[in-house]
């Protein structure tokens, strides 16, 4: 999504395929190799029948750690964008449509706050996955394992360094605190501006005779 984020055009493309499921996927990778996350993790059958060559990685974790993190991180980021920027500022406006549309009332219903359902269905996307993918391109990966299942089911070497460590629920949680706090802040700092520029720009008295 990160990747998304720096391309206005593909957040369009995503845009038009919460509307209608359609999206040209040679034109959506062009220049990449391969796609990590979200939202292609909700196309994975699209795309696995698109690219069968490819392989692929499902990652999962305890079922109900995986709610608590994701109910005290990326749900909260449903409303940490106003809707006056949305609407101001596109990619951010197309943003959120796409995870409305895609994610909470898309693949959850509009029933992610309910944990029993909520964990239902991750449980359901996983028994999806397996069942749908021929096992010799599939790994089933937990991230706790580290480099050694995923470099063997790729075929490349053990890299000489730490697994790497990103993402994790505090750092998503500083960051949507932030971006939450910058954007109430903006128009405040947007009157205070012009306030200013206002009181600069007024006529000077004259003095009396």
């Amino acid at each position: 999504m990160q990747e998304a984020l720096r391309r206005p055009s593909h957040l369009r493309r995503w845009v038009e395929y919460s509307r209608t499921g359609a999206m040209d996927w040679d034109a959506l990778f062009d220049r990449f190799r391969s796609t990590v996350d979200y939202p292609t993790c909700l196309a994975w059958q699209e795309l696995a029948d698109r690219y069968p060559a490819a392989k692929v990685i499902h990652t999962i974790r305890d079922a109900d750690r995986w709610w608590e993190s994701t109910a005290r991180t990326i749900y909260q980021g449903r409303t940490v964008l106003p809707h006056w920027f949305q609407g101001l500022y596109r990619p951010a406006g197309d943003y959120g449509e796409i995870n409305e549309r895609l994610l909470w009332q898309g693949l959850f219903g509009g029933r992610f706050k309910d944990r029993d359902h909520a964990i239902a269905v991750y449980r359901r996307h996983t028994a999806e996955v397996v069942a749908g993918l021929d096992p010799e391109r599939l790994l089933v990966f937990e991230v706790a394992d580290g480099w050694r299942p995923l470099c063997a089911f790729l075929g490349v070497a053990v890299p000489d360094e730490p697994f790497p460590h990103v993402n994790d629920a505090a750092w998503m949680r500083r960051r949507i605190t932030a971006v939450r706090y910058a954007t109430r802040a903006l128009p405040v700092a947007g009157v205070a501006a012009a306030a200013v520029a206002r009181h600069r720009t007024r006529p000077s008295g004259h003095p009396r005779g």
